[in-house]
């Protein structure tokens, strides 16, 4: 399908998208990330992947996808960090223990005389390994940790500092391919 578009400027979604053989028109969101107050973590990224997929829409018979992954731990958002200091804050938490990786799919599919939102939500348990500040400060040192979730990149220099995975390696990375697919395959995107 042409009108297939990524609501989103991640090089690692394009990456997964174009592993499974799908080229997108990228329209990035332009749109309001905050976490309300007290919004839990499933209900935030659902929210965000769904304003991605409605900002981004081209406006004509499309299916737009959007997504959004965060870092749950003990409850609480952690999103992408400030800075170095935040960074270091936040793999400094993790260390040691479990967290979870959740990430809402949102499609918008628009056809004639119907305009739907169709979505998901994949979750995925992440336990790092202990480690010394020492070493979060030399991981963010290579400028990985600063545009993601948690402060870290499974598939990159990051990926040293889980211990163990329990679910969708995919959804770690930024997009859970198997339920995307999935979603997908309804609309006619992918047979």
């Amino acid at each position: 399908m042409s009108n297939f578009v990524l609501a989103s400027k991640s090089p690692r979604r394009r990456a997964l998208l174009a592993a499974v053989g799908l080229e997108p028109r990228i329209i990035p969101a332009d749109i309001d990330e905050r976490k309300l107050p007290h919004e839990l973590p499933i209900p935030y990224a659902l929210r965000v992947a769904s304003h991605k997929a409605i900002a981004s829409d081209p406006g004509e018979l499309s299916v737009v996808l959007g997504a959004d992954t965060i870092v749950a731990l003990d409850g609480e958002t952690l999103g992408k960090a400030d800075d170095e200091q935040h960074a270091e804050e936040m793999l400094l938490r993790l260390a040691g223990r479990t967290h979870v990786v959740h990430t809402a799919i949102a499609l918008r599919w628009r056809r004639p005389g119907r305009d739907e939102m169709l979505s998901d939500v994949v979750s995925t348990e992440v336990r790092f390994r202990a480690f010394s500040q020492e070493e979060a400060r030399r991981y963010i040192k290579t400028g990985d940790p600063m545009d993601k979730a948690g402060a870290y990149g499974i598939q990159g220099d990051g990926g040293a500092l889980v211990a163990e995975i329990r679910g969708s390696y995919t959804n770690v990375v930024g997009l859970p391919l198997e339920e995307t697919l999935r979603l997908l395959r309804m609309t006619g995107v992918v047979a």
